[in-house]
């Protein structure tokens, strides 16, 4: 049993609906200058996972967990380890009935403002999720994290911080330390389980204005 270095919200210019620049083995290749363990790439609606990355990933010592921001109910939800293929998983409704011990549910980003946020959804369906996600998207004194933290602290659940990466330089500005085998099923049992420590800071006005500016760039496509 390790600490294995996590981030299971990933984008890749794979991703149908962002503009991304670096491919998933670009990814898997900064992640393992990183010392990352385990990654998921969860593109927008589609599944950026197939024998090969995997492959490439474990040549680097790290697990690829298929995964997909997927839209619910017009909201974002990520789903890992779980087959989403043919868009099976259309409602909340439908989504409970396929969740198994297998895969991974996770809330992310879900008080923050955007439409595609789940805001009170989360709480409404939150017997569907396994998990609620920190985002590393904040400035020391702007933290749209905070109700999530309070929310999760409130009900014992777990929260898991990731990058949501669209660049680079954001792999590592908040990650996940998680106490499991490193196998995946021992993984998704222990982030259940609530065994996970977040590592993060606040990011830069700087970065903070880059990440910004991409976000309106896409609103205005």
């Amino acid at each position: 049993m390790r600490k294995l270095k996590a981030d299971l919200h990933l984008h890749t210019k794979e991703d149908p609906q962002d503009s991304v620049k670096y491919s998933g083995r670009e990814l898997i290749d900064q992640a393992y200058l990183k010392g990352f363990d385990v990654l998921a790439i969860t593109n927008h609606g589609q599944v950026t996972y197939d024998n090969y990355l995997a492959e490439y990933a474990r040549e680097r010592g790290i697990i690829l967990i298929p995964g997909v921001e997927a839209t619910i109910g017009k909201k974002h939800v990520l789903l890992l380890n779980m087959d989403y293929s043919f868009h099976r998983i259309r409602t909340f409704g439908d989504l409970k009935l396929l969740k198994d011990e297998a895969c991974l549910i996770i809330a992310p980003h879900p008080f923050f403002p955007s439409f595609t946020s789940l805001n009170s959804k989360l709480e409404k369906h939150l017997d569907i999720f396994d998990a609620i996600e920190y985002s590393h998207c904040y400035l020391e004194k702007i933290n749209f994290n905070r109700k999530a933290e309070d929310l999760a602290k409130k009900l014992s659940f777990p929260l898991i911080g990731t990058s949501d990466a669209h660049f680079l330089w954001q792999i590592g500005t908040t990650y996940s330390l998680v106490e499991a085998e490193k196998d995946l099923e021992s993984i998704i049992a222990a982030i259940k389980e609530g065994k996970v420590e977040i590592v993060t800071e606040p990011l830069s006005l700087t970065k903070a204005c880059s990440i910004a500016w991409m976000l309106l760039s896409h609103m205005m496509r």
